[in-house]
Parts: structure tokens; C-alpha cells; sequence
């Protein structure tokens, strides 16, 4: 997380939106004390006991062995990212930097048995062929009988239970109005450009 106050945010409803809408994360963590890493895409879960998250890994990642004693992990999801310029900013004498979204989930993994690992599965190829509309949705339906089951068995599932939910909405926030301006300017259509052009009013 980046540590100015300006970019920290804590909206849930925002933070589970941007999880939603970019799934893909990247794991880390250091069962052993080494710090390892995984990408991963995420369901959101919303149980009893609090809000989790869903992923699968192959056995062959090097994550995957811990699964059974459970570990803690960070998962980070990047929306966009881009290089400010100085010379985009009215202001003189200011430095390059990067703007940025991304979310942070912490909290303890645990295995899912292989029921829950095809629910798993199942779920997130729904979710994400819905973004495919109006394209018939894929489901493991349309393989040959036996197969899926035979892919099953190479890789793994797990939950993360989230007990830290935070973000970085970094958008030059801690510039003025004009220095926003010129970088919206500069980045030209980028997506970080469409973020920060929505916060900045309109010119009376």
C-alpha cells in the first residue's frame, strides 16, 4: 500500500467493484519463511463468517505444497498504472512518478476440498464468460465425458479468508487542479487519464 493517506482507500463496496471487475491477482507469500508468488484469478465470496476469496493453482506452483498446513498471503490486483511526467504539471520543479489503482487482500489461505474446487471452477468460468455476452457461455458441459475429471486432479483450490481489505487510488490527488489537468492532458486515452479527468469539476 502506498503510505500517504491521500491515495489509501477503504470503501468496501468500491474495493469489492474493482476486485469484480479485475479478478486477476497476483499472491504472495512466504509459507517458509522464502517469499513466493502466484497469479491467480479470484471469486468473491460472501459467507457467513465474512467476506473470502476463491482461487485455484496448479500442483506444480510453488505455493501449492502449503496448502494443506494453510499460510498467509497478500493478493494484489492492479487496475492501471501509468508514468507521470514532470513536464505535463504547471507547477514547476516537481519529479516523475506513477499513478495507480490497485486493491489489497490479507488474511489466511486454506484448501478447498474438490467439491468446493469445482463449485470453484464452475463459477468462475460463469463470471467470466459473462463479460463475453452476447457470445452462449462456455460451461465444462462441451467437453468429452471424463476429461474435466482428469484435468481436475492437476491443480488445487483455495480460500482466502480477508481479514484486511484496503486500496491505492493514486490519481495526482495531492496536486492541484491545474498540475491534474496537464496530466490528463499528457496521458492523452489512457485509462488512468479517464480515472483522474472524473475527479477533476468542470471548468465554469
Amino acid at each position: 500500500m502506498h503510505p500517504a493517506a491521500a491515495f489509501l482507500e477503504t470503501d468496501e463496496a468500491a474495493l469489492l467493484a474493482h476486485l469484480a471487475a479485475h479478478p486477476f491477482a497476483t499472491l504472495a507469500a512466504a509459507p517458509d519463511g522464502r517469499p513466493r508468488t502466484a497469479h491467480a484469478p479470484l471469486v468473491i465470496r460472501r459467507l457467513d463468517s465474512g467476506l473470502a476469496l476463491d482461487f485455484h493453482l496448479s500442483r506444480g506452483n510453488a505455493l501449492a505444497p502449503f496448502l494443506a498446513a494453510g499460510f498467509r498471503v497478500v493478493a494484489v490486483s492492479l487496475a492501471a498504472e501509468a508514468y507521470i511526467s514532470p513536464d505535463w504539471y504547471e507547477s514547476p520543479d516537481q519529479v516523475p512518478t506513477w499513478n495507480y489503482v490497485s486493491v489489497e487482500a490479507e488474511g489466511s489461505v486454506a484448501a478447498l476440498d474438490e467439491a468446493g474446487l469445482v463449485t470453484l471452477l464452475d463459477d468462475l468460468s460463469a463470471q467470466e464468460e459473462a463479460r463475453l455476452l452476447p457470445k452462449p457461455p462456455w460451461t465444462r458441459g462441451k467437453m468429452r465425458p471424463g476429461l474435466f475429471d482428469s484435468m481436475l486432479r492437476g491443480i488445487v483450490g483455495a480460500r482466502l479468508t480477508v481479514e484486511r481489505l484496503e486500496g491505492t487510488t493514486k490519481l495526482s490527488q495531492n496536486k492541484g487542479e491545474a498540475d491534474r489537468a496537464g496530466v490528463v492532458e499528457g496521458l492523452g486515452d489512457h485509462e488512468i487519464a479517464r480515472r483522474m479527468a472524473a475527479t477533476i469539476p468542470p471548468r465554469s
